[in-house]
């Protein structure tokens, strides 16, 4: 069940609450998207063809902003215009969940209370599947039993479960970096992987450079020019521009960095031509 702006999350964030970002991609890919975030965040192999990102969780942990809002923020935002899909693993003392993001579609997710009780909507997990490329039907009596009551199970059992399910799909998570350890145990698991890099933001200029690559090698590569190609970026700027300032506003980092993306996308397109003479 996810977390759409204007909508209440209703989660008293602690010390406890933590996330981690599978991207289907290699470390190269992800890393000039990231930057973009704007966040401190530690980037590495998760599988031959997926990557994790290990942020270090100010916006919940100094700034009082719910993990799950900030990841499902986080999550569409690298996945706008990627050729690849985003799961956003999340957990607090309440709650644990996860949040499927793919281009420009709406995002899917699914929630576990403490005590692993399920809240969310089984045909979640099917669009989860389906999205994903996962078997429809081994994989998917895996998913449908996450769904199911089990008083054996808590959040991080489940959690632990949905991460089962994914090995079959290619992922496989460093030692150390497991769902629902501290934030800091997290990160010194990544830290010490061949290649970990750290993600800075990386000022504006070499942002718009990262982004125009991204933009290039992702799927809106064949909408870059032409009357398709201004008219998406003319709707790209019509819908960041009103969420980023309304993340501001309401001092959510995920959806101001979701806004200022789909901002950067949209006049990347306008002056696409122009910024590639220049080149």
């Amino acid at each position: 069940m996810s977390t759409t702006p204007g909508e209440p999350s209703g989660r008293t964030p602690g010390t406890a609450a933590g996330a981690l970002l599978l991207c289907r991609a290699r470390p190269e890919s992800v890393g000039s998207a990231a930057h973009l975030l704007r966040e401190r965040m530690l980037l590495t192999s998760a599988g031959a063809e997926w990557s994790v990102l290990v942020p270090e969780g100010r916006p919940w942990l100094d700034e009082a902003e719910p993990v799950d809002r900030v990841l499902t923020g986080w999550a569409t935002a690298l996945a706008v215009g990627a050729p690849w899909p985003v799961l956003a693993l999340w957990w607090d003392g309440d709650h644990s969940g996860c949040t499927l993001a793919s281009g420009f579609r709406r995002t899917v997710g699914y929630e576990w209370l403490a005590n692993g009780t399920p809240v969310g909507e089984d045909e979640a997990m099917r669009t989860f599947a389906a999205r994903l490329g996962l078997d429809p039907v081994l994989d998917m009596q895996s998913l449908e039993q996450l769904t199911e009551p089990d008083a054996t199970a808590d959040a991080r059992t489940r959690m632990l479960g949905l991460l089962a399910v994914l090995t079959r799909a290619g992922v496989a998570l460093p030692p150390g970096i497991v769902p629902g350890e501290p934030v800091g145990k997290l990160r010194e698991a990544a830290r010490v992987q061949p290649g970990a890099e750290q993600i800075e933001w990386p000022g504006w200029r070499a942002a718009v450079g990262a982004e125009l690559d991204v933009v290039e090698g992702g799927s809106l590569g064949p909408w870059l020019r032409g009357p398709k190609a201004r008219a998406l970026a003319v709707a790209q700027l019509a819908a960041g521009l009103p969420l980023a300032v309304w993340g501001a506003r309401r001092g959510s980092g995920g959806w101001t960095a979701t806004g200022a993306l789909l901002v950067i996308h949209g006049a990347l397109g306008l002056a696409y031509d122009r910024l590639r003479t220049v080149d």
